[in-house]
Order: C-alpha cells, then sequence, then structure tokens
C-alpha cells in the first residue's frame, strides 16, 4: 500500500490513502473514484472504499425478487425427503 504523504504536488501511484490524506485530498479521491474503487485505510489497515456514485447504484440495483430468486434456484422440483419436527412450540404456557 502506497502511504501517499507525499508532496503536494506529486500524485500517488495507486488506489489507496491514508486517511488523513485522503481528507486533505478529498477531491482528487472523489475524481480518481470515477475509474476505479479508492481503498482508504486507517492504522495501516483498509478502512473504507470510495466508489463513484454510478459503480454504487449497479453494485446496489435489485436484480429481481425474492420470488424470482426461489423459483430460479436448481434446487426446484428436486424430490428431497425432509421430515419436518412435531415438536411442541416453545413458548407454549401451562
Amino acid at each position: 500500500m502506497a502511504d501517499h504523504n507525499t508532496a503536494p504536488d506529486t500524485l500517488p501511484a495507486d488506489d489507496t490513502w491514508t486517511l488523513a490524506n485522503a481528507k486533505a485530498r478529498l477531491s482528487e479521491v472523489i475524481d480518481r473514484a470515477q475509474t476505479g474503487p479508492q481503498i482508504i485505510t486507517r492504522h495501516g489497515k483498509p478502512n473504507a472504499v470510495i466508489v463513484s456514485a454510478e459503480e454504487w447504484a449497479r453494485k446496489t440495483a435489485r436484480k429481481g425478487t425474492l420470488a424470482e430468486f426461489l423459483l430460479a434456484s436448481p434446487l426446484r422440483g428436486a424430490d428431497l425427503a425432509l421430515d419436518r419436527t412435531h415438536d411442541a412450540p416453545r413458548d407454549e404456557t401451562p
């Protein structure tokens, strides 16, 4: 990981920023996020990732309903022998 504690007129070599440098150069971090994720580290460990709004929308877009997901399951129609336990309910009061 690059430290990015360089002079302001030099550009970071990759997509990893220290928290302090990302705060100081937030505009540049955002500009670079338009072409790829920017990793922000805290105490030397990856802590956050900045991505473009377009990338975020693409990653979080709903890809169908739960019903569609279940209907497309490869287990749909499989002849599974499932036994249900018929124990008493947990909240039963005597």
